[in-house]
């Protein structure tokens, strides 16, 4: 599954979340992903009100794909998203704007 597009050098920002996924996946997620030369990362804390032991301190997962993130760096990237989506289940996926 490619969750962000390989075919295009396009700049944008994809967000990944997963409700149940634990804070410490995210950070680990994160920690391969900032691996990937020209691909930045950034956790976006939980913004629920009511606690819930089954929810996620994490809300969502940020990636920025530059202009220099090559097709090689984009597959890296759908790779090792597709490892942790086979190990702890499907993450939702949006194409965000850059601000």
């Amino acid at each position: 599954m490619n969750f962000i597009p390989e075919e295009t050098a396009a700049v944008g920002c994809y967000q990944i979340s997963c409700p149940t996924l634990p804070l410490a996946i995210y950070r680990e997620i994160a920690a391969h992903l900032r691996q990937v030369q020209a691909v930045e990362v950034d956790l976006e804390p939980q913004i629920s009100q009511k606690f819930d032991y089954l929810q996620s301190q994490v809300g969502s997962l940020w990636i920025y794909c530059g202009e220099a993130t090559a097709l090689q760096e984009r597959k890296r990237i759908n790779q090792i998203l597709a490892f942790y989506q086979n190990r702890y289940g499907a993450f939702s996926l949006t194409h965000g704007n850059l601000n």
